[in-house]
């Protein structure tokens, strides 16, 4: 394979810096009223993911298999379909509650003789799954603060599956697609940005913002709840939502700002544009991806 083959789960899980992954307490404990988020809902949160696997597959037929995907680097099209299929069955199997390996469906992909066709009965068969598994269904999470598992697992691959189509986006282009070129709802993206900060950022350490700063807002243009990163001396991090106008959020140290779409990309490193500020930089460099 031409790229190393990444944890199933999402394009990117933020790899850590020089530190061991820690699960120790959070350095700030989030407030008992802390702002709830809009949420999309369940069929949202489907009809989302359904509507990025048919941009992924389009793209990608329109790309061809053998095209490079210049956002993730050194894969091409075949490599980026054969995981992105592979991740939808394995996550359909946790939603049945009888989870497998996932190797061999990414094997299965790449010796299929059609992998477009393979891609697609992989996707509708997880959405089949979505809508089979009850309210109540028993899976692994592996998130901190994770919504129950059938929410959890529906919008895991909503967000796994609308980076990977972005991504083959791209590839058709040739270049990193602008946030104004994709299809992607604010709404989603807001839920995506919460995914990432809440969900996947406190579970590694970070090397320490740029000028001593400790606190580092996430701040979507016109959004009521916005996200506090707050990171320990030794690199811990607790994420955090607060209200907009709050104390804590006019208190940060530094500040991400953007229309939600546009964050939601920069915040996995989606975009092209070289970073900004120094605070970027940081970003990029530490809430690195792993494809």
């Amino acid at each position: 394979m031409p790229a190393p083959t990444p944890a199933p789960g999402g394009p990117a899980e933020p790899a850590a810096p020089a530190g061991p992954t820690v699960d120790e307490p959070n350095v700030d404990e989030p407030s008992v009223d802390e702002p709830s988020m809009d949420e999309p809902s369940l069929d949202e949160l489907g009809d989302a993911l359904g509507s990025a696997s048919t941009v992924l597959r389009a793209n990608a037929m329109a790309a061809g298999v053998g095209a490079p995907v210049p956002t993730c680097p050194d894969w091409t099209v075949l490599d980026l379909v054969a995981h992105q299929g592979m991740v939808h069955r394995w996550a359909a199997s946790h939603l049945r509650g009888a989870p497998v390996e996932p190797e061999r469906f990414e094997r299965e992909g790449r010796e299929s003789p059609d992998v477009l066709d393979w891609f697609d009965e992989g996707a509708t068969d997880l959405l089949q799954a979505i809508v089979d598994a009850p309210d109540d269904l028993e899976a692994e999470v592996f998130l901190r603060d994770a919504p129950a598992p059938r929410r959890f697992w529906t919008r895991r691959q909503c967000h796994e599956t609308t980076m990977h189509a972005v991504d083959a986006l791209g590839a058709r282009l040739r270049r990193p697609a602008r946030p104004d070129e994709t299809w992607i709802r604010p709404a989603i993206a807001l839920d995506g940005i919460d995914e990432l900060l809440v969900g996947f950022v406190p579970r590694r350490r970070l090397a320490p913002p740029p000028d001593g700063a400790s606190h580092v807002l996430v701040r979507p243009d016109a959004a009521d709840v916005v996200w506090l990163v707050a990171v320990a001396g030794d690199g811990t991090v607790t994420t955090r939502r607060v209200g907009a106008s709050s104390p804590e959020a006019l208190g940060a140290d530094r500040t991400l700002v953007g229309p939600p779409v546009d964050l939601y990309l920069r915040l996995w490193n989606r975009v092209a544009a070289e970073p900004a500020d120094d605070l970027q930089r940081w970003w990029r460099r530490s809430v690195s991806v792993k494809w």
